[in-house]
């Protein structure tokens, strides 16, 4: 299984699918399914029968998870997509934004 390239918390955008364009963070990943789920994408509605927790019921509107190969880190620097190349810096492995050579945190 290949490592995967994103993390919970960056910030990247959608280069291919039904919610190309859009941008957003990244709340979870499922490197088993390689797939992750980012805020306000790909957003499904899922209904719910009334239950304990939530008397009302109803539609709900959640973020499914998308392939990680429609998504595309965004530099830290130019703000634009960029590839994600590692290397190593003081004996530690890191990640770096191909366009700038910025170090990804």
């Amino acid at each position: 299984m290949a490592k995967l390239k994103i993390k919970k918390g960056d910030i990247v955008k959608v280069i291919a699918g039904e919610s190309k364009g859009k941008q957003g963070r990244v709340l979870a990943v499922y490197p088993e399914k390689n797939r992750a789920s980012v805020e306000n994408v790909n957003i499904v509605s899922k209904h719910t029968r009334p239950n304990p927790k939530n008397t009302q019921g109803g539609i709900e509107k959640k973020e499914a998870p998308i392939s990680v190969s429609n998504l595309m880190l965004i530099d830290p620097k130019s703000g634009k997509p960029t590839r994600v190349g590692r290397k190593t810096v003081d004996g530690k492995l890191v990640r770096y934004a191909k366009k700038s050579g910025e170090v990804i945190k």
